[in-house]
C-alpha cells in the first residue's frame, strides 16, 4: 500500500491517488462514483484484489478528496431543470471524467489496465471502454447504467437528499451521510453504525466539496445515452448489480449487460448501493474471473 500520491493530469486537474500491490502485476484501476473519495474503495478490498494479482489503483475523482477542485458553479434549478431533461451546460462531462483516469494511467506508464468501477465510475469505465477501447483490458460495471433514462432510475425520495446542503460542521455532515446510507445501503448486508460513522469522518477529513457534488451531479445528469456505443465494446465485461439498489435502479445494470456483447450480468439479492465487506469475495472473483478472460496484458 502506498502513500497518497499526486498526478498531474491536465493542466486545472491534480489527482490524489494510491497503489496497493505489485506494479509487475497487471494493472486494475478502481473508479468510485458521486461524491466518493478512493476510500470508499475499502483498504481491504483493495488488498484482497492485490491478492489476487492485480496491481492496484485507487483515486479521487476530479471534485472529491484531495483532487482538485474546479471552477463552475451549478444550482439546485438547474440540476432540476437536468433531472426533468431539460438541456443545460455543465462545467464537465463523463468524457472528461474518462479523459482524468487516462491521464493518471499515462502518468503511472500504463499503457492498457482493466477497470471496475462503481455507479457514476461505472459510467465513467463504460466511457473508457467506448472511447479508448485498446487502453482497456476488461471492465466490471458496478451498480451503474447505460446514461439511458428510461433505465437506472433513483428512488425520487432520494432526490431531496442528494442536493441538500452539505455545508456545515464535521458532525453535521455526518449525521447526514449517515441517513443517506441507512436509505441507500444493502439491507441484506447491513453495515456496523460504526463503520458508517467512521467512513463519514474520514471522508470529512480528506476534503468536502459540496460545490464539487453538484458538479459531479450535472455531469451525471447530463451525461449522453451509451446504450448504442456500448454495442461496439469487444472487451470482457462483467455487468454486478443489486437487486435492492434504490439509488440507481436495477434495470441500469440489466440494460448495461444487453448492451455490451457477451457481458456477464451478476445480480445480488439483498445488495443495496454500496459494498459491504461480506460481498468482498464476490466482487474479488467476478474482477478476476472477467480479467482472466482477458488474458494476461503484454509486458
Amino acid at each position: 500500500m502506498s502513500a497518497e500520491l499526486f498526478a498531474p493530469v491536465r493542466p486545472e486537474v491534480e489527482l490524489c491517488y494510491q497503489t496497493f500491490g505489485d506494479p509487475d502485476d497487471e494493472p486494475l484501476l478502481l473508479v468510485m462514483g458521486l461524491g466518493g473519495p478512493m476510500i470508499w474503495w475499502d483498504a481491504e478490498l483493495c488488498r484482497m484484489l492485490a491478492a489476487a494479482g492485480f496491481y492496484v489503483i485507487r483515486y479521487d475523482n476530479r471534485d472529491t478528496g484531495r483532487s482538485s477542485r474546479i471552477e463552475g458553479r451549478v444550482t439546485r434549478v438547474s440540476l432540476a431543470r437536468a433531472f426533468t431533461g431539460r438541456r443545460v451546460r455543465a462545467p464537465y462531462t463523463m468524457a472528461d471524467l474518462a479523459a482524468d483516469a487516462f491521464g493518471l494511467l499515462d502518468h503511472l506508464g500504463i499503457d492498457a489496465a482493466h477497470v471496475a468501477g462503481v455507479s457514476m465510475g461505472g459510467m465513467i469505465v463504460q466511457t473508457m471502454a467506448i472511447t479508448e477501447p485498446r487502453r482497456v483490458l476488461s471492465m466490471t460495471s458496478i451498480m451503474s447504467t447505460t446514461g439511458k433514462r428510461t433505465v437506472g432510475w433513483q428512488h425520487p425520495n432520494l432526490l431531496p437528499a442528494l442536493i441538500g446542503n452539505k455545508r456545515g460542521s464535521r458532525e453535521a455532515y455526518v449525521k447526514a451521510s449517515r441517513q443517506m446510507w441507512r436509505l441507500i445501503g444493502s439491507p441484506g448486508y447491513p453495515e456496523p453504525e460504526e463503520a458508517t460513522r467512521k467512513r463519514a469522518e474520514d471522508t470529512w477529513d480528506r476534503g468536502i466539496s459540496a460545490a464539487g457534488t453538484m458538479r459531479q451531479m450535472l455531469a451525471i445528469l447530463t451525461q449522453p445515452d451509451r446504450s448504442a456505443r456500448l454495442r461496439s465494446v469487444r472487451v470482457p465485461t462483467t455487468v454486478i448489480h443489486g437487486l435492492a439498489d434504490r439509488m440507481v435502479h436495477v434495470s441500469g445494470g440489466r440494460a448495461t449487460a444487453r448492451a455490451v456483447p457477451g457481458a456477464e450480468l451478476l445480480l445480488v439479492d439483498g445488495m443495496g448501493h454500496d459494498l459491504p465487506p461480506a460481498l468482498h469475495d464476490t466482487f474479488v472473483d467476478a474482477i478476476r474471473r472477467t480479467a482472466d478472460r482477458a488474458g494476461r496484458p503484454r509486458s
